[in-house]
Order: structure tokens, then C-alpha cells, then sequence
């Protein structure tokens, strides 16, 4: 058994290329060619507008448009002057005031003026003679040098080329269709048009190259900018590691050291000294962690697991140990959140547990974890300092520190002195609920 195999047969290469040419041209002047596309003001910032007075400088935005309008009042003139359609002078003023209409139109709809002037001049060749320069008369044919002109300065390229095209077509086959005229005015607005347009298309591919110029060095200075600030982060956090990294060291080595310097330590004394050292540990290893992934681009964070409410209680019996009284409150159903939900909670609970540690010594404190139904709620609140508050350089930043962490999550967080003389600390963090799955018909 043979098999075939069908399928649709591929397009010649001419016709694609056909194919493609006439999308181009829906494109630049068929689509949308009547759109509302007002031209735009001329930038101020050049070298010679800068010349300018201050008073007049403001004005020179509107530079293109005086030109368009100043064309435009050129062809109505010249229209009104030419006498080769008879009739009353009334009629030249109307003939110019149409002639000018395309000009003035290219302020506000580029590519459709184009298909006007075509429908103008030929509406106008039929009053006018046939001479050597029909269909064209001389408003008209200064009216398409101008609207095209302007088209393509507005428009891409590809643009200028298909009216180019499209006037020598039209001018060399109207005559033939009409029956009247040489066609011998073709040739003057091919040159004259080709000239304008080639002038415009150089300007303005100029005009995009240095635009491109300009972007590239743009983003090149911003990438700089920001290679030298990881690089200015990276040296910051190699110093910072090497010079916190051997300090915390140095505590760990010598609280384990410090009960054997004593004869006959109490336990309590060997349990402080543990406590320190595992402390010092911890601390020195999670600093490598985050500062090691900005230290070498090769690094590898170890796989340690990221703390959760589950290690709360360790927390807080950490700091128990360090002689904070501290009680916690769980209210809602208890349920997993998000890793990052669970890690910002974590540390807001640390940082405001240490707050109490460092300004409000021998005060209690109490920790409550609200399990809600759109969220967590978080309230860490102490009393009033027991004692004298040592200072304390770099204060404030672990509360800007739990407020980025709860507008990273948009959470809402509000930390304040208490009535009693306290401090407190309450956060939401909102959790949206996971989609539950649809169930089917059984």
C-alpha cells in the first residue's frame, strides 16, 4: 500500500515577493489612511533654536506647521494667478483654495492628502487644457511635490517609494485613459519627485541612525552604571563578610573556649557560653549565605533549609535563653502559607524580638500569629524597659527593614509606642487563597 501525503503547495517566489510588495503598500498608504494623525510640535532643544530669544524660542515649535501653511498659501496664489481654466476670477480663488486643501491636509492626515491631491488633480485636469504639462497644472503640480514632500517626511521610506511609484503611474496612464495630452509632463515630476523624496528618505534615515546611536549609548550608560554598582555592592560585601565573618568567629572560638578557663564552671555559665557559640554559628552561616551569592559569581548556596513559622518556637526559646520573657498566642487554624510569606514572618518576628532585646531590657514581650482567612497577622508587643537603655548605634533600621519586607508581600504594618510605655509592632500579610480544582460529573 502506498501512502501519499497531501498538503498545500508552496507559492512561487515571485508571487510571494508580489504578495509582499502589495501588503507594503496596504500598509504605508491604504490602511488607516485617513486616521487623525496631527503633526507634531518641532523639538526646542537644537543647536539653533537654542540661539533663539527666550521669547521667541517657545514659537519655533510650530516651525513645520508656518511651512505647511505657507506652502499651502503658495499654491493658492499661484492657482489664482494661472489663467488656463477661464472663467471669472472668483473661480481662480476657488481653484487655489482646493489646490491648497492637500497641503493644508498633511497637518492632520498625512497619507490620505496623498490620495487627494491624485483625486484633486484629476478632477481640475478635466477644465484645464491639454497642454504639454496636462494633467498637471501648476498649482497642482507644486501641491503634489509639496503633499508628497511632506508625506514622506512623516511616513517611512517604503512610503516615499509607493507615491513615487504611484504618481510616474499615474501620470503616464491618465493621459492614455482620457485620451488627451502627450504625457510630457511625467518626466518633469518623476525628476522633481524623485530629487524631493530622496533628499527626505537620506534626512530621515539619518535621523533614525543617530536616534539608534543615541538609544544604544543610553542603555551602554545605563549598564555601566549598573555593572559599576554591582561592583561597587560586591566589593561592599566582601568587606563586609571578611570583616563580620571573622569577628563572629572569633566569638564562637572563644565562648567555646571561656568554661575551660574556669575551674568548675556552673552549669548555667557552660549552657550561656553554648548558647553564644551556636549563635555565633548560626549568624556566621547565614551571613555567608546571603552575602555569598553577590561575593563570586560561581558561588554555590548551601542547601540549608529557609526558617518558617515551624521554627518559631526555637526562636523563641533562643531568646528566652538570652533573659527576654516572652509568651506566644496562635489563633486560626494553623495552615502552610507560601515560603515566602513564612520567611517574611520569621524575620519580622526575629527583628522585633531583638528590638526588645537591645531597647527594652528586662521588659516581657508576647508574640501573637493570627491565621485568618486572607491572611497572617503578626503583633510582637513589649512593655516598658526595666532598666537604664544602653545606646544603640544604627537604630531604625530593622523597622525599615520589616517594612520593606511587608511592602515586598502588600501588607500593610504599623509599629508605634504603646500606652503603657511599650512598643509595638502589628502586621498583615495577605494571603490569597490557591484555587481549589473544579470537580467534574461523576
Amino acid at each position: 500500500m502506498t501512502e501519499t501525503t497531501t498538503g498545500a503547495t508552496p507559492r512561487p517566489p515571485e508571487l510571494r515577493m508580489a504578495s509582499g510588495l502589495i501588503q507594503s503598500l496596504r500598509d504605508e498608504l491604504i490602511t488607516d489612511a485617513f486616521a487623525y494623525r496631527p503633526l507634531p510640535l518641532m523639538r526646542t532643544d537644537g543647536p539653533l533654536v537654542r540661539r533663539l530669544p527666550e521669547g521667541i524660542r517657545p514659537k519655533a515649535a510650530y516651525l513645520p506647521h508656518a511651512v505647511v501653511v505657507v506652502t499651502a498659501f503658495f499654491v493658492t496664489m499661484l492657482a489664482s494667478a494661472d489663467n488656463q481654466y477661464g472663467g471669472p476670477p472668483v473661480q481662480f480663488v476657488v481653484l487655489g483654495l482646493l489646490a491648497a486643501g492637500p497641503v493644508l491636509m498633511t497637518l492632520v492626515r498625512p497619507a490620505g492628502a496623498f490620495w487627494v491631491v491624485l483625486a484633486l488633480t484629476t478632477a481640475l485636469s478635466v477644465f484645464s487644457d491639454r497642454n504639454l504639462s496636462w494633467p498637471w497644472s501648476p498649482s497642482t503640480f507644486v501641491a503634489t511635490l509639496a503633499v508628497m514632500t511632506f508625506v514622506a517626511m512623516r511616513l517611512r521610506p517604503r512610503a516615499a517609494a509607493w507615491m513615487w511609484f504611484i504618481t510616474l503611474v499615474y501620470g503616464t496612464a491618465l493621459p492614455i485613459l482620457v485620451g488627451g495630452g502627450d504625457g510630457g509632463a511625467v518626466a518633469p515630476m518623476a525628476f522633481f519627485s524623485a530629487v524631493a523624496l530622496l533628499v527626505v528618505t537620506v534626512r530621515n534615515t539619518r535621523r533614525e541612525a543617530r536616534r539608534e546611536v543615541i538609544a544604544e549609548r543610553e542603555v551602554t550608560a545605563v549598564e555601566r552604571d549598573r555593572r559599576t554598582l554591582l561592583e561597587e555592592r560586591t566589593t561592599i560585601a566582601r568587606e563586609l563578610h571578611d570583616v563580620v565573618a571573622h569577628h563572629m568567629s572569633v566569638v564562637a572560638i572563644q565562648a567555646e573556649a571561656a568554661p575551660y578557663r574556669v575551674k568548675n564552671p556552673p552549669p548555667e555559665l557552660e549552657a550561656a557560653f553554648a548558647t553564644i557559640r551556636e549563635n555565633a554559628v548560626a549568624a556566621l552561616t547565614e551571613l555567608r549565605r546571603v552575602l555569598g551569592v553577590v561575593r563570586s559569581a560561581d558561588y554555590e548556596a548551601p542547601e540549608a533549609p529557609q526558617p518558617t513559622l515551624a521554627s518559631l518556637d526555637g526562636l523563641l526559646a533562643n531568646v528566652r535563653e538570652a533573659g527576654l520573657r516572652v509568651d506566644k498566642t496562635v489563633t486560626g487554624a494553623v495552615r502552610e502559607l507560601p515560603q515566602g510569606v513564612e520567611l517574611s514572618a520569621y524575620r519580622i518576628i526575629q527583628e522585633a524580638l531583638s528590638n526588645s532585646l537591645r531597647h527594652a531590657p528586662g521588659a516581657p514581650a508576647e508574640v501573637e500569629v493570627s491565621y485568618v482567612l486572607g491572611g497572617l497577622g503578626i503583633r510582637v508587643v513589649n512593655g516598658p524597659a526595666g532598666g537604664d537603655v544602653p545606646p544603640s548605634p544604627g537604630a531604625g533600621h530593622g523597622i525599615t527593614g520589616m517594612r520593606e519586607r511587608v511592602a515586598m508581600l502588600e501588607g500593610e504594618m504599623t509599629a508605634g509606642e504603646t500606652g503603657a510605655g511599650g512598643y509595638e509592632v502589628a502586621v498583615f500579610i495577605p494571603v490569597r487563597s490557591r484555587p481549589q480544582p473544579e470537580e467534574g460529573p461523576a
